[in-house]
């Protein structure tokens, strides 16, 4: 069964920032560093300081940061919120309906991080009960297109990625 989770200790290419000592342990793959730090506060000396590294290491400068928003981006959860704000603007009962399988607190904590990111607007109307509407900021639309194309990729495929499932679980019986 696919949880959609990685197998432990499992990392993407690249993943660990460059640094071989955390290429094994997940919690120390992004860490922030001093130069990370350094970077973040636009500190001109250690940017430049940072890319020399980079080219040694091979590493990005930003490799942490953007990891954290590709994973906020990338979530399944995001990934169909975002989607579904593409149409329009959404109230949270309505994107709890339309999100098959999610709870209304992973909702929470997915449109927050969202938000967070400048991705998603949260708007409360003062009325009683109160009214709060979700919707797509200028950036947060310009994932359309990337998302769109992922979405209708799975649409397209998923009776192959079906068939590769069943021939595996042939193979590799539980």
């Amino acid at each position: 069964m696919n949880t959609g989770q990685a197998a432990p200790g499992y990392e993407p290419r690249g993943a660990a920032g460059g640094r071989p000592e955390a290429a094994g342990d997940p919690d120390a793959a992004c860490e922030p560093d001093a130069a990370c730090e350094a970077a973040a506060a636009g500190e001109a000396e250690a940017a430049s300081a940072i890319g020399a590294a980079a080219v040694i290491t091979g590493a990005e400068p930003t490799t942490c940061r953007a990891r954290e928003v590709l994973q906020r981006v990338g979530d399944k959860w995001s990934v169909l919120a975002i989607d579904l704000l593409g149409q329009g603007t959404m109230r949270f009962t309505e994107l709890h309906r339309a999100i098959d399988g999610i709870t209304a607190r992973m909702l929470t904590v997915t449109l927050r991080g969202l938000e967070r990111d400048g991705i998603v607007t949260r708007t409360i109307h003062p009325v009683i009960p109160p009214r709060v509407e979700y919707a797509l900021t200028p950036m947060g639309r310009t994932l359309l297109n990337t998302i769109g194309q992922l979405v209708s990729w799975t649409d397209s495929h998923l009776p192959e990625i079906e068939a590769a499932r069943a021939a595996y679980d042939a193979r590799h019986p539980a």
